[in-house]
Parts: C-alpha cells; sequence; structure tokens
C-alpha cells in the first residue's frame, strides 16, 4: 500500500460553500434483481439497513423484498466469508448462511434487497464466486441476477469510526499509534489487518468486478452533506418512490466519544492483562457496559472528539485520491463526486486541550449495565449447600485425600 502524503485539494467548489449540486436520480435496476450491498463499514450501513428493515413491508408492496429475517445478517455474512465473530460471540454457522439463501430463493422473480458490511471481507474470489452463486441460483426461471453496490466514504472520516470499533472487540492500541501503524509501517496489517483488506476500496472493487463483472457493480460515493441522499439512491436503484425509506434512530449503533473510548481502551488493556475468558467480554463490556452506556448516555456538544492528526488526514487523501483514479478506469457505474474521497479538510487540532474526562454519570451508566448483565446471567451458579449426611460417601473420601495431600505438601 503506498501512502502518498501530498495534499490533495481536488474537492468541488461544491464542497467547500458546504452546497450540494443537483443530481439525477440513477437508472432503476432491471426487476427481479437481487441487489446486493457490501458495505463497506463506516459507510451508512447501519443506517441504510435501519430504513430498509422498517420498510420491509411497504417495499413488498411495492415488489421488492428484503428476505433477510433480521436488520442485519451479520452471522450469515460472517459465515459464508469463514469470519469469525465479535470477540467472545458464538462462531456462525454454515446454517446462519444457508437460511439467508433460502430466503432469497423464496423472492422468485420479483426484486430483492441483501445489506451487509462483512461481505467485504470475503478472503478471496473463490468466496465472492460462492456468494453471487448462492445468492443468484434458482430454478429455471426463478433465477436472479446479482448487482453489487459498494458504498464509499473518504478515508478521513472512516479511520476514527473504525478505530473506536475496533476498541469495542477488545483493541488495546491508543488513536495516534493505530494510524502509525496503519497508514506508515509496512506491510499496515498490524494490529488490525482486516482494515485494508475493506477500507483500500479500489482493491475491493476490483475484487467483485473480478468476479460478477463492471457491468454488475455501482460504487456510491456517499455525501455526507446530503442527509438522505443514500436513502434516495436505493430508492432509485430499487425502483421505489421517494420518502418510503426513513432512517430509523439507533442509539446502540453511536460512535463512541474519545473519553468513553479512552476508558474502554484501558478497561481492554485490565481484561487482557488479567486473562479473562472472551465470554465474559461480549456478556458483560460489549454486551452490558458499552451497551448499556451507548442508550442511557447522550454525547454532549463539548465533548472531546476523536481527533485525526494533520499527516493522516493528507495520507488519507493521498491514497483516497489513488482509489478514486483507479475506480473510474473499472467500467463501473459511479454515483457522487469521487473528488470528495480525495479532500483534505479543515480541523482543528485538539493538541493541548488535556486528556478527555469521563463524565462520572457515563461511568456510573457503563458500570450498571456489566452489573445487570452479571445478575441475569451469573457465569458461576451456586450449588446448593450439602451437610457432610447429605454427602455421598465417594465425594467425602475424595474431599478428605485431597486435604491430607495438602497438608503433607506444607509440612
Amino acid at each position: 500500500m503506498e501512502t502518498d502524503c501530498t495534499h490533495h485539494d481536488s474537492a468541488s467548489p461544491e464542497a467547500e460553500t458546504g452546497e450540494t449540486a443537483p443530481k439525477s436520480a440513477p437508472t432503476p435496476l432491471p426487476p427481479g434483481t437481487r441487489l446486493l450491498h457490501i458495505g463497506p463499514h463506516k459507510t451508512g450501513t447501519t443506517s441504510i439497513q435501519g430504513a430498509l428493515f422498517a420498510a420491509k413491508d411497504a417495499m413488498a408492496g411495492r415488489g421488492v423484498d428484503f428476505p433477510a429475517h433480521s436488520r442485519h445478517p451479520m452471522e450469515a455474512a460472517l459465515a459464508v466469508c469463514v469470519r469469525p465473530g465479535m470477540m467472545g460471540d458464538a462462531k456462525p454457522t454454515e446454517g446462519h448462511w444457508k437460511r439467508l439463501v433460502d430466503a432469497v430463493h423464496a423472492t422468485g422473480r420479483r426484486t430483492s434487497v441483501v445489506s451487509s458490511e462483512f461481505f467485504a471481507d470475503a478472503p478471496d474470489d473463490e468466496a465472492i464466486a460462492r456468494i453471487v452463486d448462492d445468492l443468484g441460483r434458482g430454478q429455471g426461471r426463478d433465477q436472479g441476477r446479482v448487482h453489487v453496490l459498494v458504498t464509499l466514504r473518504p478515508l478521513w472520516k472512516i479511520m476514527p469510526s473504525q478505530w473506536q470499533q475496533y476498541v469495542q472487540n477488545g483493541l488495546r492500541m491508543g488513536y495516534e499509534d493505530w494510524l502509525e501503524h496503519m497508514l506508515r509501517r509496512a506491510p499496515y496489517e498490524k494490529p488490525n489487518p482486516s482494515f485494508w483488506r475493506r477500507h483500500r476500496h479500489d482493491r475491493l472493487v476490483e475484487r467483485w468486478v473480478r468476479v460478477v463483472g463492471a457491468e454488475n457493480v455501482t460504487v456510491v460515493v456517499v455525501d455526507d452533506r446530503d442527509r438522505d441522499g443514500l436513502m434516495r439512491t436505493f430508492e432509485s436503484l430499487l425502483g421505489l418512490p421517494d420518502g418510503l425509506l426513513v432512517p430509523v434512530p439507533d442509539t446502540a449503533n453511536r460512535s463512541l466519544t474519545l473519553a468513553e473510548t479512552e476508558m474502554l481502551r484501558k478497561l481492554n488493556m485490565e481484561f487482557r492483562g488479567n486473562g479473562l475468558p472472551d465470554e465474559v467480554y461480549s456478556k458483560m463490556v460489549r454486551g452490558g457496559a458499552v451497551m448499556h452506556m451507548k442508550n442511557a448516555c447522550r454525547p454532549a456538544p463539548d465533548d472531546a472528539r476523536i481527533t485525526t492528526p494533520r499527516w493522516a488526514l493528507e495520507a488519507a487523501a493521498g491514497i483516497g485520491a489513488e482509489m478514486a483514479e483507479r475506480i473510474a478506469t473499472m467500467g463501473v457505474r459511479v454515483l457522487g463526486d469521487p473528488a470528495l474521497l480525495s479532500v483534505v479538510p479543515s480541523v482543528v487540532s485538539a493538541e493541548g486541550t488535556g486528556p478527555p474526562r469521563i463524565d462520572p454519570e457515563v461511568a456510573a451508566h457503563a458500570l450498571y449495565g456489566a452489573l445487570a448483565v452479571a445478575a441475569a446471567t451469573p457465569a458461576y451458579p451456586p450449588e446448593p449447600v450439602r451437610s457432610v449426611h447429605q454427602t455421598p460417601s465417594k465425594e467425602l473420601v475424595r474431599v478428605l485425600g485431597h486435604r491430607v495431600l495438602k497438608r503433607l505438601k506444607r509440612a
């Protein structure tokens, strides 16, 4: 991976003024298309998944099915991509993938849409071919055509969000140290090899083009200034009326503040240092402390943000320019302004503001979340107390023998 640190000011005039140019709606995909949205992470996936799931019944009345049984078929995508689940979670199985494939096939010749950012983690062409073949396969006239949709955002917006997400999965490395490893230390794979697998976007698009062909890939450059732009793009591609897809508030998916992330990172260091089981982390930390903190606490406007240093912003813009240039040569349909990928934002440095401080109320909510999980699911249920008379003789002999051995060792 090259990390050209040249300052790229290739943003359009609209990007500088904060205004967006009028856009024409993209041509709808042919009826019967199976639209596969592969993310990658931090490109509006959660927002669009929530909107699609909420509008499931309304879309069905318009000839478009959302066959997944939940908002995000994460386990199915992880299984087919041969990826483990989150730290401490149960490993996804082939059954998760088969269930999703069967649901897609049940849509017959109707248009359908499946979305998971974990499809971007497909390890090789063989895995991608299997995903496409399984989803597109059908009986006779019910065979569907898979069209791949890739959503992109500038790297400088992805990096802080992805770092704090890695921290929620056990990462102990600070943000600037993590940036050093991702941008300056070849082969740029430690501590998170998945980052560039997902976010070297030109190579991601290239892998899927090799399997499905350029005519079956659409790339959408998400413009965060147009808050509903991604919703409108999905509506157009699926032949749905404007306004059918509406964002669904999801506090559980909000990003952590710098203070919250640092608190969790320090906890990760203690957790690893004491060798506790991953299952405990999954239940008590991520599913308890972090989840309750997200749901109960709304970040204040003056909370310290995760700030990316200037050198990293420029490096990200350089890589973004390379990616946009390569994607333009692949023959895929590109919606949105690729110049956004190479913009260097004007960000005020947070140096000298001191260490982030966690609000006592936030810490209390995090602690309560962990305690609530511990109370609801005790890891080691207490055994009933038995008297000597209730204890089998064989067990008494074993216990007494163990005590005698301990005394002999002490002697």
